[in-house]
């Protein structure tokens, strides 16, 4: 081959790997696709022995959100398409779903539904002498206080499940920096379910520091 063929040739596979490089940085931060709801779901309820095979749902909503529903002793699994084009990789799909597999395994529902009934037995006691209805406060109360704690449980144990099923630790963390830089943050609010987002941030990074050094 002469010297002028070769410098066309090395000039084309240049162009050709600068091209690949460009494509594959790009693939990288496509949104994920809905099948990947699937398949990581699968490998963290197989991880967490749970049901890999429920229902689940990828809604037309620009927000990011992630979300378990219960009816009965099932319940189905649902991912907003804000939340897939938000998120780059299914290390943080995976911090996301198994956050949901915590409030599951943690039997969150179950004590959710049985502090209702409390609180609401609780409250109207008191209530006919007000021109408040206490029984609105005491469900707002508690329901936002005992939230915050089972947010942060399934916190813990979504960044362990997300680890023992061979995903990034830091996963969840990332994704709630990409939320908050998306301008999705929950302010300090005694009526908010979730805990600040730069105080949980500070809890799901040591967290996931922790479970690093174990994985």
């Amino acid at each position: 081959m002469g010297v002028m063929k070769m410098k066309k040739f090395a000039r084309f596979f240049l162009v050709g790997a600068v091209i690949i490089i460009f494509l594959s940085a790009n693939a990288s931060l496509a949104a994920l696709e809905p099948d990947s709801v699937k398949s990581v779901w699968a490998k963290l309820a197989k991880t967490a022995g749970i049901d890999p095979s429920a229902p689940i749902a990828v809604v037309d909503q620009k927000e990011p959100n992630a979300w378990v529903s219960f009816s009965l002793n099932k319940y189905s699994i649902t991912v907003t398409k804000g939340m897939l084009e938000l998120l780059d990789s299914e290390d943080e799909l995976a911090g996301v779903l198994a956050h949901e597999i915590g409030h599951i395994k943690l039997n969150h529902y179950g004590r959710t539904v049985t502090r209702s009934i409390l609180w609401g037995l609780l409250f109207r006691k008191v209530g006919s002498s007000s021109g408040i209805d206490p029984l609105d406060i005491g469900y707002a109360l508690a329901e936002s206080g005992f939230s915050r704690e089972q947010e942060v449980e399934a916190d813990d144990y979504g960044i362990e499940l997300a680890a023992r099923a061979g995903y990034d630790p830091w996963g969840l963390v990332r994704a709630l920096e990409k939320m908050k830089e998306a301008g999705y943050e929950t302010s300090p609010s005694g009526f908010n379910s979730h805990p600040p987002t730069d105080r949980r941030l500070i809890h799901v990074r040591n967290k996931a520091a922790e479970v690093s050094t174990r994985y």
